[in-house]
Parts: structure tokens; C-alpha cells; sequence
């Protein structure tokens, strides 16, 4: 079951236009495709798109999208799907013909595909490129009450490799971060009232990019949808900066973290009392970050329950 790498998100919006004048107009997301209610678009480096929205009665989650890298891989994780008793099907969609759709035990709902169509090449039609620059997804990042089993299921079943983590004294785990792709994540979970999606992130060109995207924002006066940020992460190093869609769905921009491809690279281990991991530079966190995230859907499209942690609580270092 070779996961390559994140591959896409699908969205459910309230309003597309006003989505899309977030994502496309401000943050200078390629649209590529629209189909009435529903909108495709991408970043600069890729050549599929990543991001699907869909107007819908309420915000959710549909699907997140990993790309794999051949038929033989959907035909592993089919078997997998079936060996496990997990609800599953196949669909088609624009540009990728042939998706596996998979409820993983926690309730996430994956999504697994090869083949897409290839877009024309982007990266160097600079003169196009609008807002600060982005160029692909990177990672997301999913609340879940029980993130130990989830790692190592995870790590176990799926064949993604630990980079960090965080414990508290007693060494329970709150949060991982795992990749395919050779960074520090392709999916992390953090603790809390789960499953939901935390946020998802796109990677910018440098830290630069990531002052513009603020810039972007309070010239639009729209400093409102700026969560958190700009910043430097201690955990992965990464400069970020995290905004809040029209919906509420929380977007990340992040970049400069570092390369994990060596297979007995050993992972960071973070403590939950150091205020450093979440931000380097020592800034609070607002509560919203721990409490808040988008519903996820099962693959009936009807809205997953959630559960709380046991590990109830919220580190003193926020707002």
C-alpha cells in the first residue's frame, strides 16, 4: 500500500462565490474547473488539482485525498479495506477516474487514487501568479480523542513514519506528526474532541510568502480571518501563518520545514509543557485553536459523531 504522498481535500462551502473569492481571489488559488455548485482548483506547482468545493447546506469535510503510486497500491488498499471490514467504495470524479473511498476505523474518511489528468505546467508562468504564491498542498492535520492508536495504526496498517510528537510527564501522547512525502507530515493528530479536521496547508515559496499572504489579508482589511500567526513553529521548524475560510475551515500556509527521507531518522520528541513547540518565538495560542474544527462526513455524506478526549484540558500557554 504505497502512499506517496497528501494529494487533495474536498471541501462542502455554504457559498462558492464567496469562497472562491477567498481562495482564488485573495489567496490566488488556479481555478481550473467549475461544474455548477462545484469548483476545482490547485497551486502553482501541481499539476491535478488539490482542492474541491462544493456548496452545500452546511461546512464539512468529504474526503482526504492521498495519492498512491500505481493501480497494484488501490488494488492493496482495497483488500486492506475489505480484510478490515471497513465501509469503502470506488467513484469517479474530473480529472481522477478511478478514487477509493475508505472510512478508516477511527471514522476519518480517506480517499486513495492514482491516476489524474495533468494540468499544464505553472511554476514558471510567473506573470501569473497571484497572491503570495502557492504552490502545493502539504499536509493535513486531524483531531482525534485517541491519538496514540491512531498513530500507530497509522504507522502500522498505512506506512507512514513518525517525525515528532508531543507527551505530557506521564508519557501520554496529544499529537504526532507522520509523512510519506520526505517533510515532517503528510497527516498529523492532534488531541481533541475527534474526528474532525483540524486544518489542512499549502506550502509557499519561502517565509517572505508567508508575510505577504498577512499583508494580503490586511490590505483587504480581512485581518478578521487571521487566526494565528505569522510564525515560526518549533515543532517542524516551519514558518506558518494560519487563516480562517468563509466557512470557518482552518487554513495553513507553511513552509521552510525540514527533509525527513532517512529511514532511521529519529523522531523529536516535544514535552506539552514547553510553550517553544507550537511557537518558537514564544506567542500565545488562541483557545480556538484547541476547541474548533470542521465536521467530517461519512461516505453516506451524513456528519460523523464525534467523541471527547480523555485527555482533557488546554496547555496555560494561550490567550
Amino acid at each position: 500500500m504505497a502512499i506517496v504522498r497528501v494529494g487533495f481535500l474536498e471541501l462542502w462551502v455554504r457559498d462558492l462565490e464567496r469562497s472562491l473569492e477567498f481562495y482564488e481571489g485573495l489567496l490566488g488559488f488556479r481555478l481550473e474547473r467549475r461544474e455548477g455548485e462545484t469548483a476545482y482548483l490547485r497551486g502553482y506547482e501541481e499539476r491535478e488539482w488539490s482542492l474541491k468545493l462544493t456548496q452545500a447546506p452546511f461546512p464539512a469535510v468529504r474526503a482526504l485525498g492521498f495519492k498512491v503510486d500505481g493501480e497494484e497500491a488501490l488494488e492493496g488498499l482495497l483488500a486492506w479495506a475489505r480484510d478490515q471490514g471497513l465501509p469503502h467504495r470506488e467513484e469517479a470524479d474530473w480529472g481522477k477516474p478511478r478514487i477509493l473511498r475508505v472510512q478508516d476505523p477511527f471514522g476519518y474518511p480517506l480517499a486513495f487514487y492514482f491516476r489524474s489528468e495533468k494540468l499544464p505546467r505553472m511554476l514558471q508562468e510567473y506573470h501569473l501568479h497571484r497572491g503570495p504564491g502557492v504552490l502545493r498542498i502539504d499536509h493535513l492535520n486531524l483531531f482525534s480523542p485517541e491519538v496514540d492508536r491512531a498513530t500507530r495504526y497509522y504507522q502500522e496498517a498505512l506506512g507512514f513514519r513518525l517525525t515528532e510528537y508531543t507527551e505530557d510527564e506521564a508519557g501520554r501522547l496529544w499529537a504526532s506528526w507522520l509523512h510519506r512525502k520526505g517533510n515532517v507530515h503528510d497527516v498529523a493528530f492532534t488531541n481533541g474532541e475527534g474526528p474532525r479536521l483540524h486544518h489542512f496547508a499549502y506550502w509557499l515559496p519561502d517565509p517572505l510568502a508567508i508575510l505577504k499572504a498577512a499583508d494580503i489579508l490586511a490590505g483587504a482589511r480581512r485581518t478578521e480571518q487571521i487566526e494565528r500567526g505569522p510564525g515560526r513553529h518549533g515543532i517542524s521548524n516551519a514558518m506558518f501563518l494560519y487563516l480562517r475560510d468563509p466557512d470557518g475551515h482552518r487554513l495553513e500556509l507553511y513552509t521552510s520545514d525540514y527533509l525527513t527521507v532517512d529511514p532511521d531518522l529519529p523522531p523529536v520528541r516535544w514535552s506539552l509543557d514547553d510553550p517553544r513547540r507550537q511557537t518558537l518565538w514564544g506567542h500565545r495560542t488562541p483557545r480556538s485553536w484547541f476547541l474548533e474544527g470542521s465536521l467530517l462526513l461519512d461516505l453516506e455524506d451524513k456528519p460523523l459523531p464525534t467523541r471527547p478526549s480523555p485527555l482533557a484540558g488546554i496547555p496555560e500557554h494561550v490567550t
